[in-house]
């Protein structure tokens, strides 16, 4: 199976380098793609390509993202046509610093078929911990969520964990 990951709105496929290179030494293909910064469901289809573009089939893709990414991948992944195996979201940005509005964000949650990994930090103010369970009880039937406390919105201090969920989430799919 290939992992494509997309970079937060403050970087780019580089930036997702140090995912990459983890996943790769946890025995899996990694690519990180670019996508445009502007509202996440206008990227959409960007990411869409780099999934019909990848060698595999969607039934050897697993779609993932920071933050921004994750948002972008996590609309993909609701859409009718399967374009992957599974999702994994780093630090999905539920709502605004300071503006708990949950339900915007994870509307699409419900459409999503296919198992979600979400690894957050506990003091991510992107996601309230509060807010990020209740959304995906609701939403999220699929879903395993992995909480890091005092851990805020970059998963870097955890990073090495984090990437040891990723390939337990992937391992367990087939």
């Amino acid at each position: 199976m290939r992992i494509l990951i997309a970079h937060g709105a403050s970087g780019k496929a580089a930036s997702m380098q140090r995912h990459v290179d983890g996943l790769e030494q946890r025995g899996f293909a990694a690519t990180a793609v670019d996508l445009p910064l502007r509202k996440a469901e206008q990227a959409v289809s960007v990411y869409r390509e780099h999934v019909l573009s990848a060698t595999e089939s969607p039934a050897q893709l697993i779609i993932s993202g920071q933050s921004y990414g994750g948002r972008v991948a996590s609309l993909l992944a609701a859409e009718e046509t399967p374009s992957c195996v599974a999702l994994i979201c780093f630090s999905y940005p539920l709502h605004r610093p300071g503006h708990p509005d949950w339900e915007v964000r994870s509307s699409h949650w419900p459409d999503i078929g296919v198992p979600v990994l979400l690894l957050s930090g506990g003091s991510d103010p992107f996601a309230r911990l509060d807010l990020l369970r209740r959304a995906v009880d609701e939403r999220l039937s699929t879903a395993t969520l992995v909480t890091y406390p005092k851990v805020g919105h970059s998963l870097k201090p955890v990073l090495d964990d984090a990437l040891d969920q990723a390939a337990a989430f992937v391992q367990a799919l087939s």
